[in-house]
């Protein structure tokens, strides 16, 4: 007898009790763990779209070193039902989320442009004139 043919039996005797539980809360799906993002790169610079929904400019650090750019975010959202007068359901997700990635050419950190509208942080990485990769020839 497998584990599953118990846990099955194991509801059973306890319908009432899971059913409480295993509604699948709304919240729990919107909390961030990576942040996502899309990555365009053109001759000039790097176009980033990334995704941080919950969060506030004051709460979003970016940093640029030489080639490598990091985003973290501080997250808090909420989310109650009511009925009636009474609260029902509250829940509370407070939390980070970061995301670190290395590009092919040097940044010119003096010109990065960041913007954020609707949780979504846009950046602009200006490539460094000079820096960047370069092919090596194999011997």
């Amino acid at each position: 007898m497998g584990a599953l043919t118990r846990l099955e039996r194991f509801d059973e005797l306890f319908p009432d009790f899971f059913r409480r539980f295993a509604r699948p809360l709304a919240l729990a799906d919107e909390v961030p763990g990576d942040i996502k993002l899309d990555l365009i790169e053109n001759d000039k610079d790097y176009l980033v779209r990334a995704d941080v929904p919950g969060a506030k400019k004051e709460d979003i650090r970016v940093s640029v070193d030489r080639n490598f750019v990091s985003i973290a975010a501080d997250v808090k959202r909420e989310r109650e039902e009511r009925q009636g007068g009474r609260v029902l359901v509250k829940e509370t997700y407070v939390g980070s989320a970061s995301r670190g990635f290395s590009l092919a050419h040097e940044i010119d950190e003096k010109e990065v442009r960041a913007t954020l509208e609707d949780g979504v942080l846009r950046l602009t990485l200006p490539k460094r004139d000079g820096a960047g990769g370069h092919s090596i020839a194999i011997e």
